[in-house]
């Protein structure tokens, strides 16, 4: 595996290094979170929810701090980091005040006697979790499992290794118990090992297809529970009745939020033809008014990608599709900077035979392709192997809502593009992976359904 190192996308340099966890760093970290485990079984859940209260504020006093690193990092808008940390506390809040009431024992109606089932700690949960959003990814894991009693050992992605480092300090500023969350710089290696010990009893991975078919293997070997998100092709379906100021407002950073590089992001932008000239004109405009600079500078509003690796697998993704047949409507001047920007374009004319039909291209690329009704456009919408986001654009609820229905993925946004709040469960269906984050399902992923049922006469 590569070192963990800290690039800044922007200027290409190396600002810190981290080395890689020692043997004796991993036991002690499974020795203190499955303590803690144990420990917290004995708790009463009230006393962890006014702690992660207290995390929520912690990461509200240091909100500059946590933005600006993710931004160095990994290169995204510094107004986007910091919206990131403000979800973070909400997500965090959310948790510490509805927690407790999703974790109340379930009773459940049976002639066999008085039956309930208890809604349990199960054990040390590894988190396994990408660069794209540095503390999101995170607290999407951390959250609903700190108010469970699962500890969280923490492997963060190769390029964010300040911001892990950061996050796990600022938890523990806010006063939880050692091991509520450690993070490890784990190798490849030394990832199989931690899944395979006995003291953890869950792995959740958020990644790539390739990550997550392994660390999945390794799960399902050691017969752990695992939840895998592992990133989509995201139709953007729009109507004929779709509403033009609502379109063009969607459209608008569709594709270019966090430089494209979002899970659930528009990526498929599936248009009946009558609006199709429409779309095109509306995202060139879009892309041409943007402008590339200093993701800390406030009137930046084109980011670089995460690396420089990024920037070369997506060029190397759009000349395939290019020699494949698909056309250029439109493409972003060149920009005459060492950062790894990546010239944001709009790909039409893109067949079933494409190499990147059935493909995900993370970064500014707008995929346009053009139907001559809504069936054919649920059609297309459903020809992929993920299956994570999608988004109908129509003035119609009633009749978008029955698209959404038809479209076989894990969440649709109606009159919006991908969308994400502590209260919505997040997750996908095929390859796009298997569990919900978020919400009162993420809550219960990790959990022991118990049951107890008394017979008595």
């Amino acid at each position: 595996m590569s070192k963990y190192e800290s690039v800044n996308p922007y200027t290409n340099e190396v600002f810190k290094t981290y080395d890689n966890a020692t043997d004796e760093q991993i036991e002690q970290a499974l020795k203190t979170t499955h303590e803690l485990y144990l420990n917290w079984r004995n708790q009463d859940i009230s006393e962890r929810a006014k702690l992660l209260a207290k995390v929520a504020d912690s990461f509200e006093a240091n909100r500059q701090e946590m933005a600006k690193i993710m931004t160095l990092e990994m290169g995204k808008l510094l107004s986007e980091s910091l919206e990131e940390v403000d979800l973070c506390i909400s997500i965090c809040r959310y948790y510490a005040e509805k927690g407790p009431e999703m974790l109340k024992p379930q009773p459940i109606e049976s002639s066999l006697g008085k039956a309930y089932y208890l809604k349990q700690a199960t054990g040390v949960v590894m988190a396994c979790e990408p660069w794209n959003f540095p503390l999101y990814q995170i607290i999407r894991v951390f959250a609903p499992n700190f108010i469970v009693g699962n500890p969280i050992i923490l492997k963060h992605a190769h390029n964010v290794p300040g911001s892990a480092a950061l996050a796990e300090k600022i938890i523990s500023e806010a006063g939880t118990p050692k091991g509520s969350l450690i993070n490890l710089f784990l190798s490849y290696d030394q990832i199989n090992q931690v899944i395979a010990d006995t003291r953890v009893q869950g792995v959740a991975l958020t990644g790539s297809e390739r990550g997550g078919r392994s660390v999945a293997e390794a799960a399902g070997k050691n017969l752990k529970k695992s939840t895998m998100e592992l990133g989509g092709n995201d139709p953007f379906i729009v109507l004929d009745d779709a509403d033009a100021k609502t379109l063009k407002d969607v459209l608008s950073d569709a594709r270019t939020y966090n430089a494209g590089q979002v899970c659930t992001s528009s990526k498929r932008i599936i248009v009946v033809e009558s609006r199709y000239d429409e779309v095109l004109e509306d995202l060139k405009e879009i892309f041409s008014n943007l402008k590339p600079g200093d993701p800390l500078k406030d009137d930046t509003t084109l980011a670089p990608l995460n690396s420089q690796k990024a920037k070369e697998k997506l060029a190397k993704q759009v000349d395939q599709a290019l020699a494949g047949g698909a056309k250029v409507y439109y493409q972003y001047p060149e920009i005459d900077n060492k950062a790894a920007f990546f010239r944001p374009i709009i790909l039409t004319d893109i067949n079933k035979d494409n190499p990147i039909f059935d493909d995900e291209l993370f970064g500014p690329v707008a995929e346009v392709y053009k139907v001559k009704d809504e069936a054919e456009a649920i059609k297309l919408a459903n020809d992929s192997s993920y299956g994570l986001g999608s988004s109908v654009i129509s003035s119609n609820p009633d009749r978008a809502a029955r698209v959404a229905s038809q479209i076989e993925t894990g969440m649709t946004v109606i009159n919006g593009r991908w969308i994400t709040a502590a209260e919505l469960p997040f997750g996908g269906v095929q390859k796009s992976g298997y569990g919900r984050e978020l919400s009162e399902l993420g809550i219960m992923a990790f959990v022991n359904e118990h049951l107890v049922i008394d017979v008595s006469k």
